[in-house]
């Protein structure tokens, strides 16, 4: 002969923390598939307004008159240099992948998407920080931006 007992079942309290771990591993999990795709997918655009970068966690638009485009220059930062960065304040930091928010080594603050660093340009503006972009053609890049300062 067999008996069978059956257990007391969870308070739902336990039921509820099952579900809050569960979503918060669904949210890292997409989280990380859109820092995938951004890492390969961003774009920046160059407007007769500015520039615009989408497909970034820290996507934004930068009136033209807030760039300082007399002073945008190629950079390689394989070697360092004072724009290499230095701390992360707020972003990503992956290997082969920086996004958001930098100290840079000489001190300023650096917005960056940055992914080649022999493939950097450099885009100062007039509200205390630098962009580091890593574009596929930083010349070609550059020529536009100078299209975009000559008006």
């Amino acid at each position: 002969m067999t008996e069978t007992f059956e257990m007391v079942p969870a308070p739902a309290k336990a039921m509820w923390l099952l579900g809050g771990i569960s979503l918060l591993l669904v949210s890292l999990l997409v989280l990380f598939g859109f820092l995938a795709y951004s890492a390969r997918n961003a774009k920046f655009e160059i407007t007769n307004d500015g520039l615009r970068i989408r497909g970034a966690l820290c996507g934004r638009f930068i009136p033209a008159s807030h760039l300082l485009l007399e002073e945008a220059e190629h950079l390689d930062l394989r070697h360092g240099g004072p724009y290499r960065p230095k701390w992360r304040t707020m972003g990503t930091g992956l290997p082969g992948y920086l996004s958001g928010w930098f100290k840079l080594k000489n001190g300023e603050k650096g917005l960056l998407y940055v992914t080649d660093y022999s493939r950097v340009v450099k885009v100062p503006t007039r509200d205390g920080y630098t962009l580091l972009l890593s574009v596929e053609d930083p010349h070609r890049f550059l020529e536009a931006l100078k299209r975009l300062e000559r008006g």
